[in-house]
């Protein structure tokens, strides 16, 4: 929900460069900054007509990462895919001078609907559920299925290696922060269970899904995702900060997250949602009929129908092969989830971060760790079929 201003803006300055540069925006401006959005601050924009506009902008002050917050990304895809068939919000305008307001921005337009923030869909009945989720991974296959090079984003990122250079990136963030000791006790915060094994496997190639590069949202979830306001249809995707050519297993996998961290022990672990467990929420399709979804649309010559199927079919060579390859997706995701929470733990011992809720998140690393170790013995060779979690 859009509330009072605790980034506040210029607003002469920044009507009167509305007014040079995007006339069809009618000034004055009425303006109030929304909850959500704290990596970028987001702002309703209401104009003189009633319009109404969403403002993003980078957060005030020296930034920590040169390649975080980065809203001119993010203006960058919105505008390239305006003429695909994956719905975003429309692309008004990108500003990239600091002296107007502090730091760049964008504008785009507010797409009035729903944002569910619990994945789970509460409040809704069964077939509702069903095809709110069922649009979602369409919507996310149509993402993928597109060419970078039709909307000009070829240079939006690297078209291959993307899962090697994520390896090497996170090795690396681990090693660092495990050597973080705590400023009072001196004890380092060590580094993540079964760290080097899962970084052998990781790194092996011949067990690595296929390399391909696909754009990529990189923070793909339900939450991320404004609905029809009486449709179960999205209207828009938000959140691009992280978008890049990447492989498409990381979106998915993303998504599929509350399947799995579904049967941790939510006092051990974080963001554990146990409607997520089978059978546990009418309406929820299972990960099988989501993949098969998923693959229908990103390739129509999929037997699977593009509705999400009820009906066990027999698996063929490539089913089995796209299992093993998301197996393994969902085995990285769960590790860097887990690295994650270890940086908040370093964040933790460094003083940098005390509240209770990052308290628990660096508790949750070695549960996550395990957990992840548990999902790459699955997917290894000569694992047993019955281990598979998909």
């Amino acid at each position: 929900m859009a509330g009072r201003v605790r980034h506040p803006i210029d607003m002469r300055a920044l009507e009167n460069w509305i007014s040079k540069n995007v006339p069809e925006i009618e000034v004055p401006l009425d303006i109030k900054q929304f909850g959500f959005g704290q990596s970028n601050p987001t702002y309703q924009l209401t104009a003189a007509d009633g319009r109404r506009y969403v403002l993003r902008k980078k957060p005030p002050g020296q930034l920590l990462s040169k390649t975080a917050h980065k809203v001119e990304r993010e203006y960058r895809i919105i505008a390239a895919l305006a003429s695909t068939d994956v719905p975003v919000p429309k692309a008004y305008c990108l500003c990239e001078d600091p002296s107007i307001i502090g730091t760049p921005f964008y504008i785009m337009s507010f797409l009035d609907g729903r944002i569910f923030e619990d994945p789970i869909i509460p409040n809704v009945l069964p077939d509702e559920r069903r095809a709110i989720w069922s649009d979602a991974v369409r919507v996310l296959a149509k993402l993928h299925r597109i060419d970078p090079r039709s909307v000009g984003l070829e240079n939006f990122g690297k078209s291959t290696g993307f899962y090697n250079r994520q390896i090497a990136t996170w090795k690396t963030i681990c090693d660092a922060q495990s050597r973080v000791e705590d400023v009072e006790t001196r004890v380092a915060v060590g580094q993540l269970p079964y760290f080097e094994p899962m970084m052998r496997f990781f790194a092996d190639e011949k067990q690595q899904p296929v390399d391909r590069g696909t754009l990529v949202h990189g923070d793909f979830k339900i939450d991320n995702l404004v609905f029809h306001k009486t449709e179960p249809r999205v209207i828009g995707i938000l959140d691009w900060e992280m978008s890049t050519i990447g492989h498409p297993l990381s979106d998915l996998s993303n998504l599929l997250t509350p399947y799995f961290t579904a049967r941790l022990d939510p006092s051990k672990a974080v963001n554990v949602h146990p409607g997520f467990l089978p059978r546990a929420t009418r309406g929820l399709p299972t990960p099988d009929e989501i993949t098969r979804l998923y693959y229908s649309v990103v390739d129509p010559q999929t037997k699977s129908a593009l509705e999400l199927s009820l009906h066990n079919s027999q698996k063929s060579a490539d089913d089995q092969e796209r299992k093993r390859e998301l197996q393994w997706a969902m085995s990285f995701s769960m590790f860097r989830l887990a690295a994650i929470c270890q940086g908040i733990a370093a964040r933790q011992a460094g003083r940098q971060a005390s509240s209770e809720k990052a308290r628990r998140y660096g508790e949750a690393r070695a549960p996550l760790a395990r957990f992840a170790w548990e999902l790459v013995q699955a997917v290894q060779p000569g694992a047993e079929s019955g281990k598979s979690r998909l």
